[in-house]
């Protein structure tokens, strides 16, 4: 579901999104966010809007996936006051770690978590910049789930709807601001 709220505010973020043609290769369209990210009000608008659909479930931990991931997802983990854990690109985990290989749209990669991360039964929220073909999403659910976790959700800044990601984690809330 997209996050309800003020239509201006959708526009607004949207209009700060850049496009930017064939990166990182031919025929794919990046969504740039870093005019966003440089405007503080738009910024905080992200988060608070992310972290207020979550604020009543109790979330124990929030899961940034590298590296996008780690900007809204720390924020969001201050706005909930819960803990903070990153999701890794292999090798940059200094602990015993599970790991998970998944499709992008473009080729293939791997995300890494420590096995300590999550305590057995605790509640989290993963969150990423863009929800595109939904493996990245699916290999994070599957590594929280490898510790013990409970994946009370997933939030997008984006999402592009006509590559269906969501169709790879479903029953799980699933929430975005943008859509595409």
């Amino acid at each position: 579901m997209q996050i309800a709220g003020d239509e201006q505010l959708h526009l607004g973020l949207k209009e700060m999104i850049r496009n930017v043609p064939d990166y990182p290769k031919a025929g794919v369209v990046f969504k740039d966010i870093t005019p966003l990210l440089k405007d503080p009000h738009a910024f905080e608008q992200v988060v608070e809007a992310i972290a207020a659909h979550y604020r009543e479930q109790q979330i124990d931990y929030v899961v940034g996936i590298e590296s996008r991931g780690f900007i809204f997802g720390a924020a969001v983990a201050l706005a909930l006051r819960a803990g903070f854990i990153p999701v890794r690109k292999p090798g940059k985990l200094p602990h015993e770690t599970h790991r998970c290989e998944y499709a992008l749209e473009y080729g293939t990669d791997a995300l890494e978590i420590h096995r300590d991360a999550v305590e057995t039964g605790k509640r989290v929220l993963i969150v990423d910049d863009v929800l595109a073909t939904g493996g990245t999403a699916a290999a994070a659910v599957e590594l929280v789930q490898c510790t013990g976790g409970h994946v009370a959700g997933l939030a997008f800044l984006i999402e592009l709807g006509f590559l269906d990601g969501r169709a790879k984690i479903p029953g799980i809330d699933v929430v975005s601001l943008l859509t595409y």
